[in-house]
């Protein structure tokens, strides 16, 4: 059926534009995204805090006891959100009801073309990659359809100035919908040329009205602004993307001849968006030898079985469908690139201290380098607001990550008592981590990459100025997302991510730039403190002794050392491992975020416990946190629209059955015993090979293709070897019995 809810469209995206498809033959509607589109909100200019000449003080205090110290160190400011992310308008076609006939509504995720049908009525929606062009194409025998660009969506600010523009020009008809902000001069406009084959349109109201035509070709985009827009000179631009077709020749067309060059303009952008992303989404595949009588049932059926196969085989193809088609300009945000209301969740900004690099965790072993090339964009545009918080908040050189952005300021002014977001120093390494891994995968290293790690470095060299009574560096302040100890206040000393990320900044960094200064940053790194373990066996949250652990929370902040730094792992660091794995068995999952259980997930697979990784699964499978569209909620029930669930579960399923690091593979280290067999294919290793695996109960294969020569150690459930790859050399393991 069509979506009653926009929660429930179906979904495409370019990365840069994003639509949300009803598909409802009588009153149709299209819901156009753009990354861009942040309502101003008074934070645009906002600024970090200046605090670095009270940052002594505060250090003296809480390195002396004082556990509550922390919470001075503001300059009193409210909270403020950053500028919330909303839809620009609806696209609605209206035509005269009709009764119900063998209805389908579809989306292909190899082609990003969400269709639907009715009776001799047919539509086709996607966003072109190479064009970034929303299109639309309908189809029925004697069309006649009411064409509107609507801004009423839930939400929508009712002191929005909108005007609308709708006229008949040789390109087409042009539709325009311009709408700016209350109180700024920011507006964004939509332009939709129609060019319609047959029949008779004619502006009507604020749209036109098609009567009697054969197809209907909508290609639509949205741009912000300041100033004015021309609109006929977009139009003239998106009319030049079609054919080129004699003006003469089209006069003398007949229907049939016409109508076909319709399709073949359509069939035109199709090709060429295609071109783009059908190989970038088929380059890995997951199957789970599931039932083919589920694999045949729509997604609104198969969500009902959490414990199918092939609803994890189905979810596996959506989760990295969605996240190709809303990372591109910017990687996704909390709502990946689709919302169809203006009060947003949480902004739907991007909450860089969890949500953001879960998202994307799948990005360099799922073989999706677009996703961490608009990962990387988002960073590499805000490195000058990140020195500005290095400078204001701490006093230091170098760089200091938000916790929260919308895209366009990089500057950390969201905080409050509960939520000392300015005080997070892991941020900058944890944001780049995933383009580490990416530059490892590919065998070549981004000297964009290297200058924003040695200025991450130079940040530690300025802020790591304290010590203990051992002669260990201390992090002070320190705080653990969005943790706090228990009996004592949020901002405090050695939160367990921050000494593994600045042992991994340090050294990443040295890495990158051999000489005086990676010796420098080397000797620096080993002057940190080790993990704590707590008297529960446990690894602590904060490494100072008093600080007692949190369990019941949402976020595994603590665990950055497990995944996905692979600092504590169970090969080199055993002990470690089982204090992290004591932690993890300890956490509770507060308010059941689906993003807490996913991270739990990929944790659990790094210390190799599948059922761990099944129970997380499981929560996440039968909590009722997918929508029929296959996008997620946040919560159970599918409560508060978010990508979070949704662009994760394909990390967890590869994490389960193939994880790498520059030096090593590991085969099957968490499969949990329902998913007996299967094969995964197409995976990219740290090492520079491509991995297709095998499993059976009766022993599993994998077939390894290096790009690049090297020796690394292979670890199975048996134990571990060395293996020795040649690039170019295809090489076949066999594995008993897991």
């Amino acid at each position: 059926m069509p979506a009653a809810r926009w929660e429930d469209a179906f979904l495409s995206g370019n990365g840069t534009h994003g639509v949300m498809v009803f598909g409802d033959p009588n009153d149709d509607r299209v819901v156009v995204n753009h990354h861009s589109l942040v309502r101003p909100n008074g934070s645009a200019d906002a600024r970090p805090p200046a605090l670095a000449h009270r940052l002594p003080e505060i250090q003296d205090r809480l390195l002396a006891g004082d556990v509550t110290a922390g919470e001075e160190f503001t300059d009193g400011r409210p909270l403020l959100w950053v500028q919330p992310f909303h839809p620009a308008f609806q696209v609605r076609l209206c035509r005269a009801a009709t009764e119900w006939r063998a209805y389908r509504r579809e989306v292909d995720f190899s082609t990003g073309v969400v269709g639907a049908e009715h009776g001799g009525w047919r539509s086709e929606v996607f966003v072109s990659r190479a064009d970034d062009v929303v299109v639309q194409y309908v189809t029925e025998p004697g069309l006649t359809v009411d064409v509107t660009l609507d801004h009423r969506l839930p939400g929508a600010p009712g002191d929005l100035a909108v005007g609308h523009s709708a006229v008949l020009t040789a390109e087409g008809a042009v539709l325009t919908l311009r709408a700016r902000y209350p109180d700024s001069d920011l507006a964004y406009t939509g332009v939709t040329l129609a060019v319609v084959t047959g029949g008779r349109t004619r502006t009507a109201l604020s749209g036109v009205r098609v009567e009697g035509a054969h197809s209907l070709l909508l290609l639509t985009r949205v741009g912000r602004h300041t100033g004015e827009l021309d609109a006929l000179a977009e139009a003239r631009e998106l009319r030049a993307l079609l054919p080129d077709a004699s003006s003469e020749a089209e006069a003398e067309a007949d229907a049939e001849t016409e109508t076909d060059a319709a399709e073949a303009a359509y069939t035109h952008l199709l090709a060429r968006h295609t071109a783009l992303h059908r190989p970038a989404y088929l380059r890995t595949a997951l199957d789970l030898h599931a039932d083919d009588t589920e694999r045949a049932l729509p997604g609104s059926e198969l969500v009902r079985l959490p414990k199918s196969p092939a609803l994890l085989e189905r979810l596996f193809a959506a989760g990295r469908y969605h996240l190709l088609s809303a990372a591109g300009t910017l990687p996704p945000r909390l709502t990946g690139l689709w919302t169809g209301d203006w009060d947003t969740a949480w902004s739907g900004a991007f909450t860089t201290d969890a949500n953001l690099n879960l998202q994307t965790a799948s990005a360099a072993a799922a073989a999706l380098p677009e996703v961490t090339e608009a990962h990387a964009a988002l960073i590499h545009g805000q490195l000058p607001h990140w020195r500005d918080n290095a400078r204001a908040i701490f006093g230091t050189r170098g760089v200091v990550a938000p916790a929260h952005t919308d895209g366009e300021s990089g500057h950390i002014y969201h905080l409050s008592r509960e939520y000392p977001l300015h005080t997070w120093t892991a941020g900058a390494d944890w944001l780049l981590k995933p383009l580490v891994d990416h530059d490892e995968t590919r065998g070549a290293r981004d000297p964009r990459l290297a200058a924003a790690l040695a200025e991450v470095a130079y940040f530690y060299e300025d802020f790591l100025t304290r010590t203990d009574d051992a002669g260990h560096l201390v992090i002070v302040p320190s705080y653990s997302p969005e943790n706090r100890p228990a009996h004592a206040s949020w901002i405090t000393l050695n939160a367990a991510m921050d000494l593994s990320a600045a042992r991994h900044a340090l050294r990443t960094a040295a890495d990158y730039h051999p000489g005086p200064d990676a010796e420098r940053w080397r000797a620096l790194a080993d002057r940190l403190p080790p993990h704590r373990v707590n008297a529960e066996g446990a690894l602590a949250e904060w490494a100072w002794p008093g600080l007692d652990d949190t369990y019941d929370h949402r976020h595994l902040s603590h665990l950055y050392g497990v995944w996905p730094l692979d600092e504590i792992n169970p090969y080199d660091t055993p002990e470690l491992a089982s204090a992290a794995h004591r932690a993890l068995e300890l956490r509770g999952a507060e308010n059941d975020s689906a993003h807490g259980h996913l991270h739990h997930a990929l944790v659990a697979a790094r210390l190799r416990d599948g059922e761990r990784v099944a129970g997380a699964l499981d929560n996440v499978l039968a909590g009722d946190f997918f929508h029929v569209s296959l996008m997620s909620g946040h919560y159970p029930n599918r409560h508060v629209y978010n990508a979070d669930a949704a662009h994760t579960l394909p990390a967890v399923l590869i994490e389960m059955l193939i994880q790498s690091t520059a030096d090593r593979l590991v085969l099957l280290p968490a499969l949990p015993a329902a998913y007996p067999s299967g094969e995964l294919r197409g995976i990219r290793t740290r090492f520079g090979a491509e991995v297709d695996l095998t499993w059976s109960p009766d022993g599993a294969t994998a077939v390894v293709r290096p790009g690049r020569t090297c020796r690394i150690e292979l670890r199975t459930s048996t134990g571990a070897r060395p293996l020795s790859l040649s690039a170019g050399e295809d090489c076949v393991l066999t594995l008993g019995p897991q």
